[in-house]
């Protein structure tokens, strides 16, 4: 995937609930990517990973989250970009990741890291989303030893699926809305747009994300 097409997608991937027009797009890259916008959204729409909805004379653009493609395409760009930051530990986060006793498990960095705003006595917040059927308490103790000794420190926080969606559909500010706003994907993108899309199913549509909890 060509680096400017990528950044495209990206653009609709880190916030998956939001719904652009053509003109917000155009305003974001500048009118010299006006023709290129134009075809990326006529191409993505057809091969079913953007969707395009009509309000009145305005069309607007976003992920179509129901496309197992769509999700595939913006979750691997969500990983590249987690795993291409600068001044970020990333030995130490593979190491934590390896210790994970599941295989199936979303693993992101949030809080200053993420927004890239860290300094040098920064704790590393990581988040690791696990299926309903995994044990929480498992994750902590296996990473315990390894986020301490870490330097910087890790911060670790363990969810699981129905938790961090619960947490998304709660109207009052949290922390998993915290996450959903600023963060970076290392592991399992399109299984995060997944829940993602579950929770915008239950009435999640990020309207509320600037709200701090």
């Amino acid at each position: 995937m060509l680096k400017k097409e990528s950044n495209l997608l990206y653009f609709f991937a880190s916030k998956p609930w939001k719904g652009y027009t053509e003109a917000e797009l155009k305003a974001a890259y500048g009118k010299k990517s006006k023709s290129y916008i134009e075809s990326f959204i006529e191409k993505y729409v057809k091969e079913g990973i953007l969707k395009k909805e009509t309000m009145g004379s305005i069309s607007v653009y976003s992920l179509d989250l129901s496309s197992a493609k769509a999700r595939i395409y913006a979750g691997t760009t969500l990983e590249f970009k987690g795993w291409s930051k600068n001044k970020i530990p990333y030995r130490d986060l593979q190491a934590a990741i390896d210790k994970i006793p599941y295989q199936n498990h979303i693993t992101l960095i949030t809080g200053s890291y993420a927004r890239n705003a860290q300094t040098n006595t920064s704790d590393i917040d990581i988040v690791i989303i696990i299926e309903d059927q995994c044990e929480p308490k498992k994750v902590y103790a296996e990473l315990k030893l390894h986020c301490e000794l870490s330097i910087p420190k890790i911060h670790l926080y363990v969810f699981r699926d129905s938790e961090f969606i619960g947490m998304l559909k709660d109207r009052e500010a949290n922390y998993g809305k915290e996450v959903a706003k600023n963060c970076l994907i290392l592991t399992q993108g399109q299984t995060y747009l997944k829940i993602i899309d579950e929770a915008i199913k239950n009435g999640f549509d990020g309207r509320d994300l600037h709200k701090k909890g």
